[in-house]
């Protein structure tokens, strides 16, 4: 086996097997097992998803989650999560983990945090203790924690930035990414992911997404979206972007989105995804269904004994009422934001594999049309 094979099995495997268009249909192979794409990894930011065990969401189809640098080397800690035997034994997790680099988080503090070539040195929200966060540090965190897709540093541009802006941003982020991708320690079903940035302007996403092509990575995320610029233009960063990204490596969307987000950039050539908003939703009595969103708080569903969803096969829908949701959360019992929750998991994993059966299929068209005229809001529309 020659040294260019020999280190092509060090890293992730992702086989693709279907298109419709742009769309894309694969698998990701890791240390931790197999990862269907196009995959919504559910979010547990500090090692739980919040409100649910580990079985729960496993029950809910999730293959893949999501923990954060940031939250978890402020607590417990990397180094005591590696001494009691990485993230997946921590939290009961047996299956793959892709950890974000806690560049955004760092970023959102604004005041508590000063960017400089070496990293960001912060202050944390907890107690104020300064913290260090260099390229190689967040590497190191990240395998601590035995995170089977390890996210580069970077610094994520915020919107609005001018261009002069936004290039010195990118091109900071391009030399931490080649400082993680030296620091990153090759193994048999471990990655590391490049994130490209470049705001809103096609050219800087092309260099980017060049630089980082250049550098060598598993898989490339495109960050920076989804922080205020709107649908229309996080789209067109994604028509400006994803072509220019190698077919053989999965594409992550980070922090999208809603249904309909991730519905259009599957259409664009996106694999991977992460939002916390069917957890965060859920807590607050939102439901996402087939036929658009429920506020189950309205009082509209004080008298109402159908379910949510009565095509969901989730345990919620099964087994409860919108009234008796809707009183849950007006007498604030904790069972309500659970088992929103739960449904809510349930639903954009049930969404994820209906976009990869049409992409098999290669019906991705009518599907999406099907989605689109269903999608007329749940508070609304009879069921």
């Amino acid at each position: 086996m020659n040294e260019a094979a020999a280190a092509a099995k060090t890293g992730l495997d992702f086989t693709l097997l279907a298109e419709d268009g742009a769309a894309r249909r694969g698998l990701i192979a890791t240390a931790h097992g197999p990862v269907k794409t196009p995959a919504f990894m559910t979010v547990g930011t500090a090692g739980t998803v919040k409100g649910l065990t580990s079985e729960q969401v496993r029950a809910s189809g999730a293959e893949i989650i999501l923990g954060n640098t940031y939250h978890l080397m402020l607590r417990p800690g990397a180094e005591r999560v590696a001494r009691l035997g990485g993230l997946h034994r921590f939290m009961n997790w047996l299956g793959p983990i892709l950890t974000d680099s806690g560049g955004y988080q760092v970023m959102s503090l604004q005041e508590l945090r000063k960017i400089t070539e070496e990293g960001v040195t912060f202050r944390s929200h907890l107690d104020g203790e300064r913290h260090n966060l260099t390229p190689e540090r967040a590497v190191e965190i990240q395998e601590l924690l035995d995170s089977n897709i390890t996210m580069v540093l970077d610094e994520c541009t915020p919107f609005p930035a001018t261009e002069t802006e936004a290039k010195d941003s990118m091109e900071r982020s391009m030399r931490w990414a080649a400082r993680c991708r030296s620091a990153f320690t090759r193994r048999p079903g471990y990655g590391l992911f490049g994130i490209v940035q470049g705001g809103v302007y096609p050219n800087l996403r092309r260099a980017s997404a060049e630089a980082l092509i250049e550098i060598g990575f598993d898989g490339y995320a495109v960050g920076g979206l989804a922080v205020g610029e709107g649908q229309a233009a996080m789209f067109d960063v994604l028509d400006a972007t994803v072509p220019h990204l190698p077919q053989a490596q999965p594409r992550y969307l980070m922090g999208v989105g809603k249904p309909a987000d991730i519905v259009g950039a599957v259409q664009r050539g996106i694999d991977m995804f992460d939002c916390v908003l069917p957890t965060r939703s859920g807590r607050t009595g939102q439901a996402f269904t087939r036929r658009g969103s429920v506020n189950i708080r309205n009082a509209r569903h004080q008298d109402d004994p159908r379910p949510l969803d009565p095509d969901c096969p989730c345990p919620t829908c099964a087994d409860y009422s919108r009234a008796y949701l809707h009183h849950l959360f007006k007498a604030k019992e904790m069972l309500g934001p659970i088992l929103l929750t739960r449904h809510n998991l349930h639903y954009y994993q049930e969404l994820m594999a209906g976009l990869r059966q049409a992409i098999e299929d290669r019906r991705l068209d009518h599907f999406v049309a099907d989605f689109a005229q269903q999608q007329s809001g749940g508070d609304i529309a009879p069921l």
